[in-house]
């Protein structure tokens, strides 16, 4: 987008604060976010919710369903299926660290499950589980979210395995400097599996909508729905697709991750990249 983002007024004096100060960047926690995707008439629909005003971080804003990695994801068996860990490494950007590629994508799995209710897992490479909203599985995903249970030892009492398949490396964000909480998050897309359905049950968001890119975008611009710069930039990127399998064959390749950083001015501040 020309010009930039507008940075929120809440934010403004934080990095005014950070840039008089001289103030050190925090490290970045590694995260993963999903792009569910469904088809509609006219084209692909993206799932999002709006973050309750009582979260910490992008309170009030719309966003896909994400966390930060947990030390558990790592524990996953690397007998997933899809792309090996030195494949997602390259695909991420991440060097040769194939073990924090796996994590990150066990992370996609497990924060879709957790706040979703999707599951991208199956017996095998060839299957993909159905339903997941029985009471035996509502009490799996709330272990997990309570981290009573680590993902991989959720699969493996199920017998299944990780479907890394289903998901497509989109893009890499890394929160701007100033912010006293920071990420670097991987975006995926991945196809809602037959028979599975998403729906709100984190707990922290008031509020679900399928929507097709370019209407949430416009939304954005309007001032209808509060966005962070990477919702809006990988929507815009999900613009003019005609199917959700469209958006699937496409393979942006080795991820850059992207940091904005602040412009200030007189009268606020933006980001740009």
């Amino acid at each position: 987008m020309v010009g930039g983002w507008p940075l929120p007024a809440a934010l403004v004096e934080t990095a005014r604060r950070f840039h008089r100060d001289g103030g050190t960047p925090v490290e970045p926690r590694r995260a993963a976010t999903v792009v569910l995707l469904r088809d509609g008439p006219d084209g692909p629909l993206a799932y999002l919710v709006r973050r309750a005003s009582t979260m910490a971080f992008a309170s009030g804003m719309y966003a896909f369903p994400g966390g930060a990695v947990d030390p558990r994801d790592a524990e996953v068996s690397p007998g997933q299926a899809g792309p090996s860990d030195a494949e997602w490494a390259r695909l991420l950007g991440f060097g040769a660290d194939g073990a924090a590629a796996r994590a990150v994508v066990c992370a996609a799995v497990r924060e879709t499950f957790e706040e979703a209710g999707v599951l991208l897992a199956g017996p095998d490479a060839g299957s993909v589980v159905g339903d997941v909203s029985d009471d035996a599985w509502e009490s799996d995903r709330r272990d997990l979210a309570a981290h009573r249970v680590g993902v991989g030892a959720l699969l493996a009492d199920r017998g299944l395995v990780v479907r890394g398949d289903l998901l497509r490396a989109w893009a890499r964000w890394v929160t701007p400097e100033f912010e006293p909480r920071r990420y670097d998050a991987s975006f995926f897309v991945a196809a809602v599996p037959d028979g599975q359905r998403a729906r709100e049950v984190g707990g922290e968001a008031d509020r679900e909508v399928w929507l097709r890119p370019a209407d949430a975008v416009a939304g954005y611009r309007s001032g209808a729905m509060g966005m962070l710069p990477p919702t809006v930039s990988v929507l815009a990127a999900l613009c003019g697709f005609a199917s959700v399998a469209d958006v699937l064959a496409v393979s942006p390749g080795p991820l850059v991750p992207v940091t904005p950083r602040v412009v200030l001015t007189d009268s606020g501040a933006r980001l740009v990249v």
